[in-house]
């Protein structure tokens, strides 16, 4: 897919060898023109400084720069961790002639670990001076810690006769979990749009992408997800209850939802994209729950890497989860497959595992107890997301 950027938003990427040498790891987003900002961020009561920093600033809605850096997450580095979150924040407004609450931070990588301020303010002015030098693809890669492939998506829609781009770009690969998804992500759009209707919109969109997926289970202390709209498309003002918000709401949707896709085909040593949808529970909050309890499951992870239909494992998964079960109701498909019947299998479990032999697998469980119904994607578990995670700090 071809890749566009929305109007007035400038890049900038360096190396500041925050965690090795040998790569860019320090990125700045910039849009010319004051922007209205949301974000959502982590639930783990254990937050980094970036988080921390960005949570207060939030609530003036506006921004116009987001420094970020890979190597090093800034986080449970006390007092200390959040002065560096200023300072860097501090250098980008001093610089551009900013107010320091527009300036954003964010960070990623290793926990507990002080941040090295002499590299990076070492790397500012290169940072500032080369803005409108990078390119998205640039801040996607710069961004990235055990991420194979940087991640991009965009979406044009009209708005009153206008164009108006959506472009975002995330990483993430392991501590994917909800609330949020772990991983950072930054939205960019030249929308003209109203502050409250641009956060309803996020939070639907997160709502049914980055909380909707897991790798591992483990909720980072770094989520976050920020988008800027900065109106230089010039469409009139997309108000919440206006025709034009409906169709502005679907276009991020679709582009959360396709970064977040992008996160667990990237899930830290997996081989397979696994959708897992329950369908016909007692109602919404159990089929999440159903759903994330079998995503979430090791032993139905390293069955599907196995290419081995063990089904038994997703009824115990149910069973364990707390939500209201019949197993006498429950039937389970395999890519289209049917391997569980009324709680009992099928018998074809070789056919089933040749289906698991598919780069997706798409497994659908009806309860058939209700109307409650939820899709969660997540991956297999390999040996090599055991070797990644042990080697991660060395």
């Amino acid at each position: 897919m071809s890749t566009y950027v929305p109007k007035g938003f400038l890049f900038s990427t360096v190396e500041a060898a925050i965690k090795k040498p040998g790569r860019k790891d320090l990125a700045l987003i910039y849009s010319e023109k004051q922007a209205v900002i949301a974000g959502m961020f982590t639930k783990n009561r254990v937050k980094a400084a970036p988080v921390k920093l960005d949570m207060m600033r939030m609530k003036s809605g506006k921004g116009q720069a987001i420094v970020v850096n890979s190597g090093n997450a800034n986080a449970c580095t006390g007092k200390q961790g959040m002065k560096d979150a200023a300072a860097m924040t501090g250098e980008i407004a001093r610089s551009l002639g900013l107010k320091p609450d527009k300036v954003y931070a964010c960070s990623t990588g290793v926990i507990g670990t002080p941040m090295p301020m002499d590299r990076i303010m070492l790397s500012m002015p290169e940072l500032i001076n080369g803005i409108g030098k990078s390119t998205i693809e640039d801040v996607a890669a710069a961004i990235m810690t055990t991420d194979t492939f940087p991640k991009i998506v965009n979406r044009k829609i009209k708005v009153g006769g206008k164009t108006v781009i959506i472009s975002g770009v995330c990483k993430g690969a392991g501590m994917i979990c909800p609330n949020m998804a772990t991983m950072l992500c930054f939205v960019m759009t030249d929308a003209n749009i109203q502050k409250s209707a641009l956060g309803t919109a996020l939070k639907e969109a997160v709502k049914e992408s980055f909380n909707m997926i897991t790798v591992d289970g483990d909720m980072s202390t770094n989520d976050m997800v920020l988008i800027m709209a900065n109106g230089i498309a010039g469409n009139r003002l997309i108000r919440k209850n206006s025709s034009t918000f409906k169709a502005f709401a679907s276009a991020l949707s679709e582009v959360t939802y396709e970064l977040s896709k992008l996160i667990i085909k990237d899930g830290e040593g997996s081989s397979k994209l696994v959708g897992i949808d329950i369908r016909k529970a007692k109602n919404s909050v159990e089929a999440q729950k159903g759903a994330f309890a079998v995503a979430n499951s090791l032993l139905v992870k390293t069955a599907i890497y196995g290419n081995d239909a063990n089904c038994g494992r997703m009824m115990a998964a149910l069973g364990y989860s707390g939500i209201t079960i019949k197993e006498e109701k429950v039937d389970i498909f395999l890519n289209g497959l049917k391997v569980v019947e009324k709680g009992m299998t099928t018998g074809k479990d070789a056919e089933a595992n040749e289906r698991l032999k598919s780069e997706e697998v798409r497994i659908i469980i009806d309860l058939r107890l209700g109307k409650g119904n939820a899709k969660v994607l997540t991956c297999d578990l390999t040996e090599d997301y055991i070797k990644i995670n042990a080697e991660y700090r060395t």
